[in-house]
């Protein structure tokens, strides 16, 4: 090892060199532009015969050098992280010192003209002392910074940042400011075409299009950095996804849901390496959480299906609003400690219950109401998977439907405000056990909620029903479930080559349903608009990518009993009304009467204790006619 990498080694394993020692090293830098002023000024044989005059003039117009130093901090900041801010104040002072050497020159002159004791310094040579003192101060700053970066390289990840705005710019600075270089800032990418042969922070900006991935790969980049200011784009764009995939390079953003506001210091640290659902195309979604916790805060809230996906991310949204009291309910009891515990840990000041009950339960249910006289009640509990529930019609309706039923009547008894439902895509034109399920609950509340404004039912409940696809990452989602395929060396099981679904991310639904629950008067069935849909064979194959295992087989499994190849959002004869906003719609539904749909239920719950699948299965579609069974052996009664 050379003296130089010695000496490197030495400096850069230190926090920072002494404040003194850079002081002193600007001192120098000083004394040298002054020789080198004279030097110019006076020529040689001048500047050697009157040198020890010039060395005296020199210390005394150094005072104010070190004034000038010590009251702009020069000296005080960490040289390798210095920016253009110090640089600037690197030239200040170094004005402020050439002035007042010249100055003080002139007065010490004035008082004590002896030549041959101070030499009075000349304009030209102030003004080369300046230039020259102001360059070789910069210089000394660069070189330092180039050498800490240089010498803490050797095991940074090469990385092109998507993005040459503010948040761009600001992960570039992240990158080159740290001590400890994870990464290595090689280039830019950028969508606009005026960029094109531009420079930023020194780094070369490449237009985005066919073949980038491939350029920057074979430069070396092993990592992409996509700013927040570009992720929406970037989803959306999936040529682009799928060439950085297919190239090895590693992909980082922001994931599940985070946000940046453009305005505070953004560093690489909040970036994350992307897993599927965070490349899966989505707009953001915007709702008026002010409004939301207007409504909500210091209400008391029953909260059905708590420990679920859907439920528990209910809790967690709602709980920020500070609910005077939140009634916590599922069957599951140890989510429902993970609940208890996620309570007691982030927020310890809010009134809770977890209660370990069923909703069927209508006793409990009763003295649950009774106690807590809940103002709010959102309703998430249920049984959803549709093989499942293809095999177990009769719980089907004995959890769903007349668990919703006791739910949405003690609601009445006990003067709740307002009760949110949640139901499913598949509720539209349902095709198995499950969505048709959901779809008769719809048509309970919607029918007790007509009745009640009808007079026929005395209360003030209103009844607001949501309904939207797939959410990633619940429980039994398909992300999981080829997550762990793929850890197990596959085959990925898919059902059919064609089979699509709409997808969105759990917080993004639950904001959703939040203020479909806040703009809702009663009666409604609000439609979420949950984008584009996705291939799952598609989703398949991008998993297999990211995760960057070899040889995984995709398997095609065929259509699961009452699975259909898409999901509709909207039935064939209804239509939808926009709300104030652009992602919440309401559906124009048929209207049932109160009494049917009671006589229904009752027929419905009466023949569910047969435990006949096929005899249940015929009066629910008696109940729903658009429900048509596919790849299912309901099909017979079609």
């Amino acid at each position: 090892m050379n003296i130089l990498q010695k000496v490197s080694d030495w400096y850069f394993s230190r926090k920072a060199i002494p404040y003194w020692c850079i002081l002193f090293i600007d001192c120098a830098v000083v004394l040298f532009s002054g020789f080198f002023g004279y030097y110019m000024e006076c020529g040689g044989i001048v500047f050697i015969t009157r040198f020890w005059d010039i060395v005296l003039s020199l210390l005394v117009g150094l005072v104010p050098f070190i004034i000038a130093f010590h009251a702009l901090h020069t000296y005080s900041g960490i040289i390798r992280y210095s920016s253009f801010v110090d640089l600037q104040r690197v030239a200040i002072a170094s004005l402020i010192g050439s002035a007042s050497f010249y100055v003080t020159g002139v007065l010490i002159d004035w008082a004590w003209p002896v030549q041959d004791v101070v030499l009075c310094p000349n304009i030209s040579t102030v003004i080369a002392l300046f230039f020259c003192s102001t360059l070789l101060l910069w210089l000394e700053r660069v070189v330092v910074k180039r050498l800490f970066d240089s010498f803490h390289l050797d095991n940074a990840v090469s990385v092109a940042i998507y993005g040459t705005k503010a948040g761009g710019i600001s992960l570039a600075k992240s990158i080159i400011a740290v001590k400890d270089k994870k990464y290595s800032l090689h280039a830019f990418i950028s969508d606009g075409v005026e960029m094109k042969g531009a420079y930023l922070l020194g780094k070369p900006v490449y237009l985005n299009g066919k073949g980038i991935a491939k350029k920057l790969k074979d430069e070396g980049v092993k990592t992409l950095l996509v700013s927040p200011l570009k992720t929406e784009r970037f989803r959306s764009n999936n040529g682009m996804i799928d060439e950085f995939i297919e190239a090895g390079i590693r992909i980082m953003m922001m994931t599940n849901g985070e946000e940046w506001d453009g305005k505070s210091p953004l560093g690489h640290q909040q970036l994350h390496e992307v897993e599927i659902d965070d490349l899966l195309p989505r707009d953001k979604i915007e709702v008026d959480m002010e409004a939301i916790g207007r409504q909500l805060s210091g209400r008391r809230i029953l909260i059905t299906g708590a420990a679920g996906s859907i439920g528990s991310e209910i809790v967690r949204q709602v709980a920020r609003f500070r609910p005077s009291e939140l009634i916590l309910v599922d069957q599951a009891e140890t989510p429902m400690h993970d609940i208890r515990r996620m309570m007691a840990r982030d927020w310890p000041e809010i009134v809770n219950e977890t209660i370990v009950t069923s909703i069927t339960n209508k006793e409990h249910m009763d003295r649950i109401f009774m106690e807590h006289r809940p103002e709010y009640v959102f309703h998430a509990a249920a049984y959803k998977h549709v093989p499942m529930m293809e095999d177990n019609p009769a719980i089907a309706v004995q959890n769903n439907i007349y668990g919703t039923r006791v739910i949405a009547d003690l609601a009445v008894k006990y003067g709740t405000g307002k009760f949110v439902m949640i139901s499913t895509d598949k509720a539209v034109n349902p095709t198995n056990v499950m969505g048709c399920s959901k779809r008769i609950c719809e048509i309970y509340c919607q029918s007790l909620n007509q009745a009640i404004q009808d007079g026929k039912v005395e209360g003030v409940t209103q009844f607001v029903t949501t309904r939207f696809g797939n959410v990633l990452g619940s429980n039994g989602s398909v992300i999981p479930i080829f997550k762990a395929q793929i850890r197990n060396g596959g085959p990925i099981t898919v059902t059919h080559p064609d089979i699509i679904r709409y997808f969105m991310l759990i917080p993004e639904a639950c904001k959703l349903v939040l203020e479909a629950g806040t703009i809702g008067k009663g009666g409604e069935i609000f439609v979420f608009d949950m984008g584009q849909p996705v291939r799952i064979v598609d989703l398949a194959k991008r998993m297999i990518a990211l995760s960057g295992a070899k040889n995984i087989e995709i398997r095609f499994t065929g259509l699961r009993d009452g699975e259909k190849l898409y999901e509709e959002v909207l039935n064939d004869k209804e239509a939808t009304v926009p709300t104030s906003n652009p992602k919440i719609m309401v559906a124009k539904v048929r209207e049932y009467d109160y009494d049917t749909a009671c006589a229904n239920e009752e027929k419905l719950m009466e023949v569910s204790e047969t435990f006949d699948d096929m005899a249940i299965v015929k009066v629910m579609k008696e109940i729903v006619p658009e429900y048509k069974s596919r790849h299912s052996k309901y099909a017979v009664l079609d």
